[in-house]
Protein backbone atom coordinates (compact mmCIF):
# COMPACT_ATOMS: atom_id res chain seq x y z
CA UNK A 1 0.00 0.00 0.00
CA UNK A 2 1.30 3.83 -0.82
CA UNK A 3 2.80 5.34 2.29
CA UNK A 4 0.21 7.91 3.46
CA UNK A 5 2.42 11.02 2.70
CA UNK A 6 3.95 9.50 -0.46
CA UNK A 7 4.03 11.48 -3.92
CA UNK A 8 1.19 10.45 -6.61
CA UNK A 9 3.34 7.83 -8.66
CA UNK A 10 2.80 8.15 -12.63
CA UNK A 11 1.52 4.55 -12.63
CA UNK A 12 -1.26 5.66 -10.25
CA UNK A 13 -2.04 8.72 -11.65
CA UNK A 14 -2.60 6.70 -15.26
CA UNK A 15 -5.23 4.28 -13.02
CA UNK A 16 -7.34 7.91 -11.80
CA UNK A 17 -7.65 8.77 -15.09
CA UNK A 18 -8.24 5.69 -17.13
CA UNK A 19 -11.35 6.51 -19.27
CA UNK A 20 -10.94 10.11 -20.36
CA UNK A 21 -7.61 9.39 -22.88
CA UNK A 22 -10.54 8.84 -25.72
CA UNK A 23 -11.81 12.76 -24.98
CA UNK A 24 -11.37 15.45 -26.95
CA UNK A 25 -10.93 17.50 -23.98
CA UNK A 26 -11.81 18.64 -20.04
CA UNK A 27 -11.71 21.30 -18.11
CA UNK A 28 -9.88 21.72 -14.61
CA UNK A 29 -11.54 23.33 -11.68
CA UNK A 30 -8.19 25.10 -10.16
CA UNK A 31 -8.93 26.96 -7.42
CA UNK A 32 -4.50 27.46 -6.59
CA UNK A 33 -5.78 25.41 -3.75
CA UNK A 34 -3.55 22.15 -2.80
CA UNK A 35 -5.72 19.88 -3.91
CA UNK A 36 -6.48 21.63 -7.32
CA UNK A 37 -2.91 22.42 -8.21
CA UNK A 38 -2.17 18.55 -7.58
CA UNK A 39 -4.62 17.96 -9.89
CA UNK A 40 -3.16 20.25 -12.65
CA UNK A 41 -0.34 18.57 -12.13
CA UNK A 42 -1.21 15.12 -12.35
CA UNK A 43 -3.29 15.95 -15.28
CA UNK A 44 -0.65 17.69 -17.32
CA UNK A 45 2.02 15.05 -16.68
CA UNK A 46 -0.68 12.27 -17.52
CA UNK A 47 -1.16 13.88 -20.89
CA UNK A 48 1.84 14.29 -21.60
CA UNK A 49 2.85 10.36 -21.61
CA UNK A 50 -0.32 10.06 -24.53
CA UNK A 51 0.48 9.91 -28.35
CA UNK A 52 -3.07 11.70 -28.82
CA UNK A 53 -3.84 13.48 -24.99
CA UNK A 54 -7.10 15.09 -24.86
CA UNK A 55 -6.76 19.10 -24.84
CA UNK A 56 -6.89 20.50 -20.59
CA UNK A 57 -8.59 23.94 -19.85
CA UNK A 58 -7.56 25.13 -16.73
CA UNK A 59 -10.66 27.41 -15.28
CA UNK A 60 -10.15 29.67 -12.25
CA UNK A 61 -13.29 30.84 -10.64
CA UNK A 62 -13.25 34.40 -8.64
CA UNK A 63 -16.52 34.28 -6.96
CA UNK A 64 -15.65 37.97 -5.45
CA UNK A 65 -15.42 37.08 -1.93
CA UNK A 66 -12.01 37.68 -0.79
CA UNK A 67 -8.91 40.52 -2.07
CA UNK A 68 -6.91 37.80 -2.57
CA UNK A 69 -8.67 36.01 -5.42
CA UNK A 70 -7.19 38.03 -8.17
CA UNK A 71 -3.39 37.42 -6.96
CA UNK A 72 -4.16 33.05 -6.62
CA UNK A 73 -6.15 33.29 -10.52
CA UNK A 74 -3.10 34.92 -11.19
CA UNK A 75 -0.69 32.59 -9.22
CA UNK A 76 -2.54 29.52 -10.91
CA UNK A 77 -2.48 30.81 -14.57
CA UNK A 78 1.11 31.12 -14.66
CA UNK A 79 1.46 27.58 -13.49
CA UNK A 80 -0.67 26.48 -15.77
CA UNK A 81 1.53 28.34 -18.94
CA UNK A 82 4.83 26.45 -17.08
CA UNK A 83 2.63 23.04 -17.57
CA UNK A 84 1.21 23.91 -21.21
CA UNK A 85 -2.32 24.17 -19.73
CA UNK A 86 -4.39 26.96 -21.42
CA UNK A 87 -6.06 28.96 -18.05
CA UNK A 88 -9.07 31.48 -18.26
CA UNK A 89 -10.56 32.70 -15.21
CA UNK A 90 -14.31 32.97 -15.06
CA UNK A 91 -16.34 35.50 -12.22
CA UNK A 92 -19.03 35.06 -10.06
CA UNK A 93 -20.88 38.29 -10.23
CA UNK A 94 -23.87 40.28 -8.90
CA UNK A 95 -24.93 40.26 -5.37
CA UNK A 96 -24.06 37.29 -2.65
CA UNK A 97 -26.10 36.15 -0.38
CA UNK A 98 -25.69 36.94 2.93
CA UNK A 99 -27.05 33.47 4.61
CA UNK A 100 -26.16 30.24 2.84
CA UNK A 101 -22.95 32.13 1.07
CA UNK A 102 -21.21 28.20 1.01
CA UNK A 103 -24.07 26.67 -0.94
CA UNK A 104 -24.73 29.35 -3.16
CA UNK A 105 -20.90 29.70 -4.18
CA UNK A 106 -20.67 26.21 -4.73
CA UNK A 107 -23.89 26.16 -7.03
CA UNK A 108 -22.34 29.62 -8.82
CA UNK A 109 -18.81 27.60 -8.94
CA UNK A 110 -20.52 24.37 -10.74
CA UNK A 111 -23.13 26.59 -12.74
CA UNK A 112 -19.26 28.73 -14.25
CA UNK A 113 -17.34 25.46 -14.71
CA UNK A 114 -20.32 24.13 -16.72
CA UNK A 115 -20.38 26.94 -18.74
CA UNK A 116 -16.47 27.33 -19.61
CA UNK A 117 -16.65 23.55 -20.95
CA UNK A 118 -20.08 23.64 -22.70
CA UNK A 119 -18.25 27.05 -24.47
CA UNK A 120 -14.77 25.04 -25.43
CA UNK A 121 -17.10 22.13 -27.01
CA UNK A 122 -16.19 19.36 -23.51
CA UNK A 123 -18.45 17.80 -21.76
CA UNK A 124 -16.47 16.71 -18.77
CA UNK A 125 -15.49 19.01 -15.68
CA UNK A 126 -12.71 17.54 -13.43
CA UNK A 127 -12.65 18.19 -9.98
CA UNK A 128 -10.01 17.67 -7.10
CA UNK A 129 -12.09 16.08 -4.34
CA UNK A 130 -10.54 13.61 -2.17
CA UNK A 131 -10.96 10.66 0.05
CA UNK A 132 -10.87 13.24 3.26
CA UNK A 133 -13.44 15.56 1.21
CA UNK A 134 -15.64 12.01 0.88
CA UNK A 135 -15.47 11.25 4.49
CA UNK A 136 -16.25 15.07 5.01
CA UNK A 137 -19.50 15.02 3.24
CA UNK A 138 -20.36 11.73 5.16
CA UNK A 139 -19.72 12.75 8.25
CA UNK A 140 -22.38 16.69 6.97
CA UNK A 141 -25.02 14.37 5.53
CA UNK A 142 -24.96 11.93 8.26
CA UNK A 143 -25.36 15.17 10.74
CA UNK A 144 -27.98 16.60 8.43
CA UNK A 145 -30.19 13.10 8.93
CA UNK A 146 -29.46 12.00 5.44
CA UNK A 147 -31.08 8.88 3.61
CA UNK A 148 -29.13 6.04 2.21
CA UNK A 149 -28.73 8.22 -1.30
CA UNK A 150 -26.59 11.04 0.86
CA UNK A 151 -24.53 8.73 2.81
CA UNK A 152 -23.64 7.17 -0.30
CA UNK A 153 -21.29 10.03 -0.98
CA UNK A 154 -20.17 11.79 -3.70
CA UNK A 155 -19.78 9.69 -6.68
CA UNK A 156 -16.95 9.73 -9.12
CA UNK A 157 -19.04 10.55 -12.22
CA UNK A 158 -22.19 13.02 -11.67
CA UNK A 159 -24.37 14.12 -14.69
CA UNK A 160 -25.21 17.64 -14.83
CA UNK A 161 -28.03 18.68 -17.38
CA UNK A 162 -27.39 21.70 -19.13
CA UNK A 163 -30.57 22.92 -20.91
CA UNK A 164 -31.53 21.82 -24.21
CA UNK A 165 -30.45 18.47 -24.41
CA UNK A 166 -26.92 19.16 -23.40
CA UNK A 167 -25.21 17.55 -20.35
CA UNK A 168 -21.69 17.48 -18.68
CA UNK A 169 -20.37 15.24 -16.14
CA UNK A 170 -18.49 15.94 -13.33
CA UNK A 171 -15.31 13.96 -12.82
CA UNK A 172 -13.84 13.07 -9.09
CA UNK A 173 -10.27 11.33 -10.30
CA UNK A 174 -8.69 12.06 -7.00
CA UNK A 175 -11.78 10.50 -4.72
CA UNK A 176 -9.58 7.43 -3.53
CA UNK A 177 -6.59 9.82 -3.19
CA UNK A 178 -5.64 11.29 0.41
CA UNK A 179 -4.88 15.00 0.70
CA UNK A 180 -1.59 14.58 2.52
CA UNK A 181 -0.54 12.70 -0.73
CA UNK A 182 -1.52 15.75 -2.74
CA UNK A 183 0.11 17.76 -0.84
CA UNK A 184 3.52 15.37 -0.91
CA UNK A 185 3.45 15.37 -4.93
CA UNK A 186 3.47 19.00 -4.77
CA UNK A 187 6.45 18.84 -2.46
CA UNK A 188 8.48 16.56 -3.97
CA UNK A 189 8.06 19.08 -7.37
CA UNK A 190 8.41 22.26 -5.37
CA UNK A 191 5.13 23.54 -6.47
CA UNK A 192 3.58 26.51 -4.35
CA UNK A 193 -0.12 26.62 -3.40
CA UNK A 194 -2.95 28.95 -1.71
CA UNK A 195 -4.57 28.29 1.23
CA UNK A 196 -8.70 29.51 1.28
CA UNK A 197 -9.26 30.74 5.26
CA UNK A 198 -12.53 29.67 4.67
CA UNK A 199 -11.54 26.26 4.79
CA UNK A 200 -10.65 26.71 9.06
CA UNK A 201 -13.24 29.08 9.86
CA UNK A 202 -15.62 27.76 12.19
CA UNK A 203 -18.85 29.81 11.24
CA UNK A 204 -19.00 27.04 8.12
CA UNK A 205 -20.27 23.90 9.20
CA UNK A 206 -17.74 21.72 7.08
CA UNK A 207 -14.79 23.47 8.95
CA UNK A 208 -15.98 22.37 12.17
CA UNK A 209 -17.06 18.72 11.28
CA UNK A 210 -12.80 19.00 9.42
CA UNK A 211 -11.80 19.97 13.02
CA UNK A 212 -12.76 16.70 14.62
CA UNK A 213 -11.55 14.76 11.88
CA UNK A 214 -8.30 14.19 13.98
CA UNK A 215 -10.16 13.27 17.02
CA UNK A 216 -12.77 10.91 15.57
CA UNK A 217 -9.82 9.47 13.44
CA UNK A 218 -8.55 8.04 17.11
CA UNK A 219 -11.68 6.63 17.99
CA UNK A 220 -11.61 4.70 14.73
CA UNK A 221 -13.80 6.66 12.77
CA UNK A 222 -11.09 7.48 9.83
CA UNK A 223 -11.67 9.55 6.77
CA UNK A 224 -10.63 5.98 5.41
CA UNK A 225 -13.64 4.33 7.01
CA UNK A 226 -16.15 6.98 6.00
CA UNK A 227 -15.25 6.49 2.73
CA UNK A 228 -15.98 2.80 2.72
CA UNK A 229 -19.09 3.29 4.40
CA UNK A 230 -20.09 5.27 1.45
CA UNK A 231 -18.83 2.83 -1.25
CA UNK A 232 -20.88 0.15 0.56
CA UNK A 233 -23.72 2.76 0.86
CA UNK A 234 -23.43 2.76 -2.87
CA UNK A 235 -23.77 -0.68 -3.88
CA UNK A 236 -26.96 -0.77 -1.48
CA UNK A 237 -28.55 2.74 -3.26
CA UNK A 238 -27.91 0.48 -6.68
CA UNK A 239 -30.16 -2.51 -5.03
CA UNK A 240 -32.68 -0.57 -4.20
CA UNK A 241 -32.42 1.71 -7.27
CA UNK A 242 -33.03 -1.45 -9.09
CA UNK A 243 -35.78 -2.53 -6.92
CA UNK A 244 -37.60 0.64 -7.41
CA UNK A 245 -37.58 0.30 -11.04
CA UNK A 246 -39.19 -2.85 -10.84
CA UNK A 247 -41.60 -1.83 -8.67
CA UNK A 248 -42.27 0.90 -10.87
CA UNK A 249 -42.82 -1.22 -13.95
CA UNK A 250 -45.11 -3.60 -11.93
CA UNK A 251 -47.61 -1.10 -10.34
CA UNK A 252 -47.83 2.04 -12.89
CA UNK A 253 -46.23 0.30 -16.04
CA UNK A 254 -47.32 2.95 -18.43
CA UNK A 255 -45.87 6.16 -19.32
CA UNK A 256 -45.64 8.94 -16.05
CA UNK A 257 -47.15 12.04 -17.07
CA UNK A 258 -45.14 16.07 -16.41
CA UNK A 259 -48.56 16.42 -14.33
CA UNK A 260 -50.17 13.17 -13.91
CA UNK A 261 -52.44 11.67 -12.80
CA UNK A 262 -49.63 8.45 -11.03
CA UNK A 263 -52.23 5.90 -10.41
CA UNK A 264 -50.86 3.03 -7.75
CA UNK A 265 -53.15 -0.21 -6.76
CA UNK A 266 -53.65 0.92 -3.04
CA UNK A 267 -53.13 -3.16 -1.82
CA UNK A 268 -50.15 -3.30 -3.69
CA UNK A 269 -48.07 -0.38 -3.01
CA UNK A 270 -48.97 -0.78 0.63
CA UNK A 271 -47.23 -3.95 0.46
CA UNK A 272 -44.09 -3.14 -0.94
CA UNK A 273 -41.29 -2.77 1.77
CA UNK A 274 -41.11 0.55 3.00
CA UNK A 275 -37.59 1.99 1.23
CA UNK A 276 -39.38 1.09 -2.26
CA UNK A 277 -43.30 2.11 -1.44
CA UNK A 278 -41.37 5.64 0.10
CA UNK A 279 -38.69 6.09 -3.43
CA UNK A 280 -41.32 5.33 -5.55
CA UNK A 281 -44.15 8.04 -3.91
CA UNK A 282 -40.86 10.41 -3.97
CA UNK A 283 -40.38 9.65 -7.77
CA UNK A 284 -44.47 10.08 -8.51
CA UNK A 285 -44.39 13.46 -6.35
CA UNK A 286 -41.23 15.12 -8.15
CA UNK A 287 -41.98 13.99 -11.35
CA UNK A 288 -46.12 15.37 -10.90
CA UNK A 289 -44.98 18.52 -8.18
CA UNK A 290 -43.48 21.97 -9.37
CA UNK A 291 -41.76 23.25 -6.27
CA UNK A 292 -38.59 21.80 -6.68
CA UNK A 293 -36.96 18.75 -4.29
CA UNK A 294 -38.62 16.76 -2.18
CA UNK A 295 -37.61 16.82 1.33
CA UNK A 296 -36.81 13.41 2.78
CA UNK A 297 -38.67 13.98 6.24
CA UNK A 298 -41.74 15.29 4.46
CA UNK A 299 -41.91 12.45 2.29
CA UNK A 300 -41.28 9.82 4.94
CA UNK A 301 -44.48 11.50 7.11
CA UNK A 302 -46.82 11.02 3.61
CA UNK A 303 -45.48 7.65 2.98
CA UNK A 304 -46.35 6.58 6.67
CA UNK A 305 -49.99 8.19 6.23
CA UNK A 306 -50.69 6.83 2.96
CA UNK A 307 -49.68 3.34 4.44
CA UNK A 308 -51.77 3.49 7.92
CA UNK A 309 -54.69 5.83 6.70
CA UNK A 310 -57.60 4.39 4.52
CA UNK A 311 -58.28 7.36 3.20
CA UNK A 312 -55.99 10.15 2.51
CA UNK A 313 -55.13 13.63 0.91
CA UNK A 314 -52.46 15.80 1.17
CA UNK A 315 -49.78 17.90 -0.85
CA UNK A 316 -46.84 17.94 -0.91
CA UNK A 317 -43.63 19.98 -3.15
CA UNK A 318 -46.58 20.91 -5.23
CA UNK A 319 -48.62 17.31 -5.92
CA UNK A 320 -51.43 16.29 -4.24
CA UNK A 321 -51.51 12.90 -3.26
CA UNK A 322 -55.20 11.08 -2.93
CA UNK A 323 -54.85 7.91 -0.84
CA UNK A 324 -58.09 5.36 -1.04
CA UNK A 325 -58.88 1.74 -0.77
CA UNK A 326 -58.35 0.89 -4.00
CA UNK A 327 -56.27 3.37 -5.51
CA UNK A 328 -53.42 5.95 -4.75
CA UNK A 329 -53.57 9.20 -7.30
CA UNK A 330 -50.51 11.73 -7.35
CA UNK A 331 -51.16 15.01 -9.61
CA UNK A 332 -49.82 18.45 -9.87
CA UNK A 333 -51.61 20.20 -7.01
CA UNK A 334 -53.64 23.56 -7.88
CA UNK A 335 -51.86 26.41 -7.63
CA UNK A 336 -52.00 28.95 -4.28
CA UNK A 337 -53.27 32.24 -4.59
CA UNK A 338 -52.35 33.79 -1.38
CA UNK A 339 -48.67 32.58 -0.82
CA UNK A 340 -45.53 34.34 -1.32
CA UNK A 341 -43.36 32.11 -3.04
CA UNK A 342 -39.51 32.57 -2.73
CA UNK A 343 -37.72 33.22 -5.91
CA UNK A 344 -37.23 30.04 -7.75
CA UNK A 345 -33.52 28.53 -8.64
CA UNK A 346 -32.68 28.61 -11.86
CA UNK A 347 -33.25 24.88 -13.76
CA UNK A 348 -29.49 24.25 -13.65
CA UNK A 349 -29.05 25.82 -10.04
CA UNK A 350 -31.46 23.16 -8.74
CA UNK A 351 -30.10 20.36 -10.91
CA UNK A 352 -26.97 21.14 -9.28
CA UNK A 353 -28.37 21.30 -6.14
CA UNK A 354 -30.41 17.85 -6.44
CA UNK A 355 -27.08 15.88 -7.51
CA UNK A 356 -26.36 15.59 -3.68
CA UNK A 357 -29.18 13.19 -3.76
CA UNK A 358 -32.92 13.66 -4.31
CA UNK A 359 -33.70 12.55 -0.83
CA UNK A 360 -31.01 13.21 1.53
CA UNK A 361 -32.45 16.55 3.08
Amino acid sequence: MPIADEPVRDDEADVLFRGLEGLAGFVIAASGGPDSTALLVLAARWAKRLKAPPRILAVTVDHGLRPEAAAEAASVKRLARRLGVPHRTVAWRGAKPKSGLQEAARLARYRLLTQAAAQSGYGHVLTAHTLDDQAETVLFRLARGSGLTGLAGMATATLLPMGGNKEIFVVRPLLPVHKARLIATLRSADIAYCEDPSNHDPRFTRARLRSLMPALAREGLTAHGLARLAGRMRRAEAAIEFAVQAARGALAPSAWPRRGPVIFAADRFRALPAEIGLRLLGRAVARTGDEGPVELGKLESLYEAVRREPRLRRTLAGAVVTAGARQITVERAAPRRSMTRRPALGRRDAAIRSRKGRFTN
